[in-house]
């Protein structure tokens, strides 16, 4: 009766510990290093990010969640406002919506600022309803920082690659027929994959 008690507690913990894992898999991505580092691979060239889990933890997991499952893959930056943001994350090549995992807290208020070279999450009205798309910032956008009201959460910063960036933001732009929108890059920019980097040792 004991061991059956144990090994049914046992299976709870089990199940309880890989439906945790499943939810929100980035946590366990460099658990312990609070600045993982990414690489962006589009089809005009490499970026590099350090993310910053000490200040947005719950950003920094959910990103690398995505990542860690490979939903960045084969996207695109749909939106390109090359004296505001560059966004991306939400579509992949075809104009179709990326599977999305559930919305998370807006960590705004963590002290990091949208400047020029950051990368935050964005979001509709609802100040937490940030699920998989985010922007650089390629400018200064105070508008973007919290105040009276919630902004958009910074999680990261490029460390390497500004040359790429400044090449994208060259690119035309126009309404596009697929997604109806205005500032959509006339020739794709395709993220073809988010990569983490290695740990520094210590």
């Amino acid at each position: 009766m004991i061991m059956r008690l144990f090994s049914t507690f046992f299976l709870i913990v089990l199940l309880s510990y890989s439906m945790t894992s499943f939810a929100n898999p980035g946590k366990f991505v460099q658990a312990n290093n609070l600045f993982p580092k990414v690489l962006i691979s589009t089809s005009l060239g490499d970026i590099e990010l350090e993310l910053d889990r000490s200040r947005a933890p719950i950003t920094v997991n959910n990103f690398l969640s995505y990542v860690k499952d490979k939903r960045y893959n084969n996207t695109i930056f749909h939106r390109l406002e090359s004296e505001y943001v560059l966004q991306g994350g939400g579509y992949n090549t075809e104009f179709k919506a990326i599977v999305e995992r559930e919305p998370i807290f807006n960590e705004s208020g963590n002290g990091l600022k949208n400047t020029f070279g950051t990368i935050a999450m964005a979001r509709v009205n609802d100040p937490h309803s940030a699920t998989s798309q985010f922007f650089f910032n390629l400018k200064d956008n105070p508008n973007l920082d919290p105040g009276s009201r919630w902004g958009y959460a910074v999680f990261g910063r490029i460390t390497a690659g500004e040359s790429v960036l400044e090449k994208i933001r060259q690119q035309a732009t126009d309404v596009s027929t697929e997604l109806g929108w205005p500032n959509v890059p006339v020739e794709p920019i395709v993220i073809k994959m988010i990569t983490v980097l290695p740990a520094p040792e210590l």
